[in-house]
């Protein structure tokens, strides 16, 4: 009978009629979905195979038409930083086989720096509020309008996921300039507008300094410096783009069964086969002496050391890094009591501390004595500086100038015009060959002076803007990325830098990217640093990595992973050595 006779039987209970419609309705259903060609197949090939796991054979069949995961809500954390900082995290819940599981999350801090690093206590206190203020912010807009944005978005998309998260970004920072302008034109209305007040300028020469220079030959009077540029503004609350971002891409990564280095690799080369991948050079600290070390000297805010390239980082860098570290510890705590002789130069030992980048805190009174410190320890080791071993100084020049005076205090006592400081580092460079870059060795406001140690130093010496560069989503909208007098530049995932935009930055200064570290570290001849480092730093292709010093847990742990991913790249015989070792033939051939 058919199925229109049999429902149109008179003798059909109402029951038997509704169970006929409802199997039918089965039947249509498991029909347009395939089920049934779905199951034979399964089922023949099956009884062939005969798996021992039935069931399992059944789900990883079945496992390969399952649709795509898709995200379902976004849940942020407050959780904190190595440095004890409240931050935020992001976690992304995904409907994988229509049941909600927790797949990743990322964190990733927000910089706040007060621009002139003179805080007091009330400044501190400021800071403080604001980072609360922050990540309160960052958590509602997490679990409340990102959640609403990014319902039902395939984790594999990288670039619409990013694409929605700028554009709500870009909608919150118009918003936040609407209300300050409103404000503005309130507090107008209320009260008359001060007059504004003139920078502070460096106070002039006095008339017997000037009598004293008319007598010498050559004297010039000293330029005024640049005023210092006001920094960019940071929306409270954009961290919550960055964490989601990276929570995103481990997401991806997951789903797909790779490493995150691959999964960036793949994201950068439009989903081409994995290129041969190269380990970067770690850049790793050793000494601190910069303005909250004990001592005089305010200059060396880290003493990097940078190993010889094309070796394998596991078996032969990692150990003379180490080796290196013991050493200098060695030497510092051999000659705590009766001071600590360097070259002939008495050294007067300070407190073992170690820094928040995992670096031995050494208080000196004169530039070259933390590397000579380095010279006799590799000297003890056998290792030559300069061959073996380079090294890189992060100057912070933009902690050390007095505005009133108008000069860097590069140590106690001792003050610095701009000028005056291209002298100290060709000096510097000509007495230690083997340091090999500096970074932020001037503030960018100083551009004549950048420019002119470029030409001095630029064809053997990385000068490498930190502090000293723009944001990132800056730097993207300019449409020429060469900086005047800067031979690399320092990225850093921070705020509202998403993955694409780190994918789109290196792309852009191909060949010219210098390093990621810790936060995220890039230039005009590649770094890169983040709390992801390793694995970024591996998929974007730079060449040096920084991820601080050989202390502190949580950084040896991020060294050891970096000695994993050679180990998994060797394994798959795409490990490429030839990139990093680029590095110094083409600067020493300049």
């Amino acid at each position: 009978m058919s199925y229109t006779g049999f429902l149109s039987s008179s003798r059909v209970s109402k029951e038997e009629r509704e169970f006929y419609e409802l199997k039918h309705r089965a039947a249509e259903y498991y029909r347009a979905n395939g089920v049934p060609q779905k199951m034979e197949a399964v089922l023949n090939s099956m009884f062939y195979d005969k798996p021992d796991d039935v069931c399992g054979y059944l789900a990883n069949y079945f496992s390969s038409f399952s649709k795509p995961p898709v995200i379902h809500r976004l849940l942020g954390k407050e959780v904190y930083d190595g440095k004890g900082h409240p931050t935020v995290q992001a976690e992304v819940l995904c409907i994988v086989s229509n049941v909600e599981k927790s797949i990743c999350s990322a964190v990733i801090s927000s910089h706040w720096e007060v621009p002139d690093c003179t805080a007091q206590d009330a400044d501190t206190l400021d800071e403080d509020a604001k980072r609360a203020t922050s990540v309160a912010r960052a958590l509602q807009w997490i679990n409340e309008p990102l959640t609403a944005a990014l319902e039902r978005c395939e984790p594999a998309d990288q670039r619409g996921v990013d694409k929605l998260l700028s554009d709500f970004l870009a909608a919150r920072m118009l918003e936040e300039q609407d209300r300050q302008r409103r404000e503005q034109e309130d507090g107008q209305l209320d009260d008359p507008a001060p007059a504004p007040t003139p920078p502070a300028q460096p106070p002039p020469a006095s008339k017997e300094k000037k009598t004293s220079a008319k007598g010498k030959k050559g004297a010039t009077v000293e330029k005024p410096i640049p005023p210092a540029e006001v920094p960019e503004p940071v929306l409270p609350g954009c961290m919550a783009i960055g964490a989601v971002s990276l929570a995103v891409a481990k997401t991806a990564a997951h789903f797909k069964g790779i490493p995150l280095y691959q999964h960036i690799s793949a994201l950068k080369q439009g989903q081409q086969s994995t290129r041969e991948l190269h380990i970067p050079l770690p850049m790793v600290t050793v000494l601190s002496c910069g303005k909250s070390s004990p001592g005089k000297l305010n200059l060396m805010e880290e003493i990097i050391v940078i190993p010889k390239p094309a070796q394998p980082f596991k078996q032969v860098n990692f150990k003379i890094l180490l080796d290196l570290r013991k050493e200098i510890t060695r030497m510092i705590n051999a000659n705590s009591k009766t001071g600590l002789r360097v070259f002939l130069i008495v050294l007067q030992p300070v407190a073992n501390t170690v820094s928040d980048a995992g670096a031995l805190v050494i208080g000196y009174d004169r530039l070259e004595q933390p590397l000579d410190v380095i010279s006799e320890a590799s000297n003890t080791l056998g290792l030559s500086l300069g061959s073996d071993i380079h090294l890189a100084i992060n100057c912070a020049a933009h902690k050390l100038m007095d505005y009133q005076k108008g000069k860097y205090e590069v140590s106690t006592g001792t003050c610095k015009s701009p000028d005056e400081m291209v002298n100290v580092y060709l000096d510097l460079t000509s007495r230690y060959p083997g340091v090999i870059a500096l970074i932020d060795p001037l503030r960018k406001e100083d551009q004549e002076q950048w420019e002119t140690l470029y030409r001095a130093l630029g064809s053997r010496c990385y000068l490498v803007a930190e502090a000293a560069s723009l944001p990132i989503c800056s730097l993207l909208a300019e449409e020429n990325l060469t900086i005047p007098g800067v031979s690399g530049l320092t990225m850093k995932q921070t705020n509202q830098t998403t993955v694409s935009d780190l994918i789109q930055i290196t792309t852009r200064l191909e060949g010219n990217i210098f390093t990621i570290n810790e936060l995220s570290m890039y230039t005009m001849t590649p770094v890169l640093a983040s709390c992801i480092l390793h694995g970024m730093a591996v998929g974007l292709g730079v060449r040096f990595v920084k991820l601080g010093g050989l202390c502190h847990g949580e950084r040896v742990t991020k060294y050891s992973r970096l000695i994993s991913i050679e180990e998994e790249l060797a394994q798959q015989g795409i490990l490429g050595m030839a990139f990093s070792l680029y590095v110094f033939s083409t600067r020493r051939k300049r």
